[in-house]
């Protein structure tokens, strides 16, 4: 498993069901290094805001593009001055590293 510290820099990997969800025990570690991130059983997800509607379809495209590069994809809620990204991995029923990785990276666009 990777490193909690080191989770915006992983790669998510294919995951097609066969493979357990993360135990509650590596998900709470896992969220502690997501800073504003809930967990609502097999979901994690985070609000964004921003200044206008323009910053926000930027992010929501930013975090299609970084989506589609891993192959795993979140639901978007957007809407004026903000947008939900959440998290699941359909083919476990539960969450994955994967789930972790992209929440991280989504978190590094604001750092950019």
């Amino acid at each position: 498993m990777t490193m909690v510290c080191d989770l915006s820099k992983g790669r998510c990997k294919p995951c097609e069901g066969g493979v357990p969800p993360l135990t509650d025990d590596a998900a709470v570690a896992m969220m502690a290094a997501l800073p504003g991130w809930q967990r609502d059983g097999n979901i994690i997800s985070k609000t964004y805001s921003f200044a206008n509607y323009y910053e926000t379809m930027a992010f929501a495209n930013a975090t299609a593009w970084i989506s589609h590069r891993e192959d795993h994809h979140p639901d978007l809620a957007v809407g004026w001055g903000q947008c939900t990204v959440s998290y699941t991995t359909h083919a476990i029923g539960g969450l994955s590293e994967n789930d972790f990785i992209c929440a991280a990276k989504i978190d590094a666009l604001l750092t950019l």
